[in-house]
């Protein structure tokens, strides 16, 4: 009891330190942001080594990968932000119609306020400071709460944030499902949360209550389209870049990575074959001894992908791998060639090394096939053929779609990255980011130097015509009308008064 009372208390006082920070009007000033999205880098630069001991210790992760996925992410979102930040903040001109002129309007900008962020597991570093630069850089004082799953990336950004950034304006909490339920009891001005499909409606009912606008970033299974290759080249790099898009972001634990494939039956042999051939290349005959893949996140997690498996007919799929090491929690890659489509691995998210392969008659039917489901956060299609690529984007509905690569749309700071459906709803990722954890307010400015009489009652059919004139922005009409050389229509004085 005392422990809740004291999380209760804590979290209030947090909370209300922050509102205070805010309203003071400290986080508005562009150097303020600045100088913490800047402290952010140093802190990345500072501890890098810390950041890979935390991520293997969690996930078993290879430095290399931790570089890619999380530390060179965040250096990349941070020195773009820093280039940018200055045109983002500027109010931006709009054109207004003539016939309010000299009236100016303008779109501006301005923070939320006090934004809570929830961090997922697979990716603790990344997915939980991207989304803080965005928060930062727009002017808002934040809440970070990592995932409890991964306790050492989450021990390690509570105790090395406050020493960088504004211990006013930007703050961690620990804690588990407990601490998140308390948090989502409080009101906050804007929530993002990252994570899967269940926890988010959790979280946007939460939310609702205090009308609070929330962005999800959730997943679902994402498909890949694999079409036939004349040139065989072309269908090497693609299962290349199919084994890396499976396996190598966290083991497949990624709401963006390859869940399953869609291939025509006649190719499937080749197919499997030469992601044999990769999964070897990449990993070595011994992907656990390779330290090149991730392992499972925890004993609940891997029972979870165990119990994918135990279904007979599942198991009688597999048609490479299958093995699991409950005491390193560890499972190979693994194949498998047609599961049922009732089968859980087809219907839940795999979120772990089993890529099923799923066999059509036509690869044209991949697009009835992936309508009959939940639209994806991500379609990868590799295929050469144009009229095929633009069925794919006119008749299916999905976060994105990625031709001919996989993964790639996660790093383009450029391109808004976020889902649709019950993969999720809102977008970030550079300017996007900015954009999410901002307001945009209509600032107009008027003046007294012309008034538009016909804008006020009575009512007549000079008015009538004007109103007409006006929206059709059709001014040498309203010249004519106001000179007496166009004819008036309208309504009469009766039938106004009927």
């Amino acid at each position: 009891m005392n422990t809740t009372m004291e999380a209760i208390t804590e979290v209030e006082e947090t909370l209300s330190e922050l509102r205070q920070t805010f309203k003071s009007g400290r986080t508005r000033s562009v150097a303020w942001r600045k100088n913490q999205v800047s402290a952010l880098l140093q802190l990345i630069h500072d501890q890098e080594d810390e950041i890979f001991k935390a991520l293997y210790e969690d996930l078993g992760k290879h430095p290399v990968e931790v570089y890619r996925d999380e530390i060179g992410i965040v250096k990349k979102t941070i020195n773009y932000t820093l280039s940018n930040l200055e045109k983002w903040v500027a109010p931006k001109k709009s054109r207004l119609p003539l016939l309010l002129f000299p009236t100016s309007g303008e779109v501006l900008p301005e923070p939320l306020g006090v934004v809570l962020i929830f961090a997922s597991w697979n990716f603790p570093i990344a997915l939980g400071l991207d989304p803080v630069i965005g928060a930062i850089s727009a002017g808002n004082t934040v809440v970070l709460k990592p995932s409890e799953q991964a306790p050492a990336c989450s021990s390690f950004l509570a105790n090395t944030i406050p020493q960088y950034m504004d211990s006013k304006a930007v703050r961690v909490i620990e804690g588990g499902a407990e601490i998140s339920e308390l948090l989502l009891q409080q009101k906050w001005d804007k929530i993002f949360f990252t994570g899967s499909p269940q926890v988010g409606r959790i979280v946007m009912s939460a939310a609702a209550k205090n009308l609070t606008p929330v962005t999800l970033e959730l997943g679902g299974k994402c498909p890949t389209i694999l079409d036939s290759f004349s040139n065989p080249s072309d269908l090497k790099v693609a299962i290349k870049r199919i084994v890396g898009g499976k396996w190598g972001p966290c083991n497949g634990q990624a709401c963006i990575g390859v869940d399953y494939i869609l291939i025509e039956e006649k190719l499937a042999s080749t197919l499997i074959e030469l992601l044999k051939k990769t999964v070897k290349r990449f990993y070595s005959d011994s992907p656990k001894d390779s330290k090149c893949i991730a392992r499972v996140i925890n004993r609940g997690h891997f029972e979870r992908l165990r119990n994918l498996l135990k279904d007979p007919l599942v198991a009688a799929s597999i048609v490479h791998g299958g093995s699991l090491d409950e005491e390193n929690l560890f499972i190979e890659p693994t194949i498998l060639l047609d599961p049922p489509l009732d089968a859980a691995i087809m219907t839940e998210e795999i979120f772990g090394p089993l890529l099923p392969i799923i066999t059509l008659k036509s690869i044209q039917e991949s697009i009835e096939f992936i309508n009959s489901r939940p639209k994806p956060l991500a379609i990868y299609a590799f295929t050469k053929d144009e009229e095929f690529r633009q069925r794919i984007l006119l008749e299916t509905s999905s976060g994105s779609v990625i031709f001919n690569d996989v993964l790639i749309q996660f790093i383009c700071d450029a391109l808004p990255f976020g889902g649709v459906g019950q993969s999720g709803f809102g977008r970030y990722h550079g300017k996007y980011s900015f954009d999410t954890f901002s307001h945009e307010k209509v600032v107009m400015r008027g003046n007294f130097i012309v008034e538009l009489e016909p804008r006020y009652p009575p009512w007549n059919d000079f008015k009538m015509n004007f109103f007409r004139l006006a929206y059709n922005l059709d001014y040498l009409g309203l010249l004519l009308l106001f000179l007496g050389l166009k004819r008036l229509t309208g309504v009469s004085q009766k039938q106004c008064n009927t």
